[in-house]
C-alpha cells in the first residue's frame, strides 16, 4: 500500500520560507519511487484544490501554477525517496492545505490535473500572516 507523509508546515510571517517534505512508502522494487511523476496541490478553506507544482520521474522536468513560480521550487531525492516544496517570498494568499501526489504510472513527465494523481498525503497545513 502506497503511503504518501507530508510534513514541514506550519505558521510563518509574509515574507517568510518554510521547506514541506513528502515521504513515499510502499511503492514496489519493480515500480520504485524514483520512476514516478510527482506534484504538490494546495486548498483554501472554501476553494477548490488546486495545482502548485509537479516534477517528472527523472527530477529534470519541472513546472508550476503562476501565482507561485519564482518562488517556489519543487525537488526530489530519490535515496530518500521524498520529494520536497521549498516555498519563498510566502504570502497570506498561500495558506491552504498542501497536499502531495503520486502517479502511479511509470515514467511520466508533468502533470497537472489532480485526476492524473493517484495517490495522496493527509495533507500539512501552511498559514502565512501579514
Amino acid at each position: 500500500q502506497v503511503q504518501l507523509v507530508e510534513s514541514g508546515g506550519g505558521l510563518v510571517q509574509a515574507g517568510g520560507s518554510l521547506r514541506l517534505s513528502c515521504a513515499a512508502s510502499g511503492l514496489t522494487f519493480s515500480k520504485p519511487f524514483s520512476k514516478h511523476a510527482m506534484g504538490w496541490f494546495r486548498q483554501a478553506p472554501g476553494k477548490e484544490r488546486e495545482f502548485v507544482a509537479a516534477i517528472s520521474w527523472t527530477g529534470v522536468n519541472t513546472d508550476y501554477s503562476d501565482s507561485v513560480k519564482g518562488r517556489f521550487t519543487i525537488s526530489r531525492d530519490n535515496a530518500r525517496n521524498t520529494v520536497y516544496l521549498q516555498m519563498n517570498s510566502l504570502k497570506p494568499e498561500d495558506t491552504a492545505v498542501y497536499y502531495c501526489a503520486a502517479d502511479r504510472n511509470l515514467y511520466r513527465t508533468i502533470l497537472h490535473e489532480k485526476s492524473d494523481y493517484d495517490y495522496w498525503g493527509q495533507g500539512t497545513q501552511v498559514t502565512v500572516s501579514s
